[in-house]
């Protein structure tokens, strides 16, 4: 909390992006690529490979998924002057698209490119390792992240948490 209320610089900011991008751009789907192959093995799964559709239907997933994220950082980081990093949070509740669609805009980019991954692959067990991490992250941003945000932001968050789903988003307006 305390370093959340810090405002970063433009430039502290960028560099803190850039050193974080590595890990999620390509340890982590490293990870998802080893792990789901070694799952796929140990359970004797075969692999769901039907050219070219894993490519297409993956690749679209992955280029969704990466363009909501990217948008939301873009957005974490001019109008929120923050960053997806917790230390670096934002110093700005953000309510704008893709904000409005889903209070987790960025989580949900990233488990449908991770997803796009696991279809490119082919691998039930990528899949799967993806699922399980996604319970764990959304688990984890429902009991730490939101207590975080109402206490940084209070009646604004909770106001903004009762018109705006958690994770799926709406696919029409709530009515007056």
């Amino acid at each position: 909390m305390k370093r959340a209320k810090h405002e970063y610089t433009p430039g502290q900011r960028l560099a803190a992006l850039a050193a974080a991008a590595p890990f999620f751009l390509i340890i982590l789907p490293l990870l998802i690529y080893r792990l789901g192959g070694w799952l796929d093995r140990a359970l004797g799964w075969p692999a769901l490979i039907y050219p070219p559709a894993n490519v297409v239907l993956g690749g679209l997933m992955v280029l969704a998924g990466l363009a909501l994220a990217v948008w939301t950082i873009t957005m974490q980081f001019t109008l929120g002057r923050g960053t997806p990093i917790p230390v670096m949070a934002t110093q700005k509740l953000i309510v704008r698209p893709p904000y409005s669609f889903c209070r987790n805009p960025m989580t949900l980019g990233t488990i449908v490119a991770y997803l796009g991954i696991g279809v490119i692959l082919g691998s039930p067990g990528a899949a799967l390792v993806i699922i399980l991490g996604a319970a764990a992250l959304l688990t984890y941003i429902r009991r730490a992240e939101e207590q975080e945000m109402i206490a940084r932001f209070g009646d604004e968050y909770l106001a903004y948490r009762d018109r705006v789903p958690f994770i799926i988003p709406r696919l029409r307006r709530r009515g007056p």
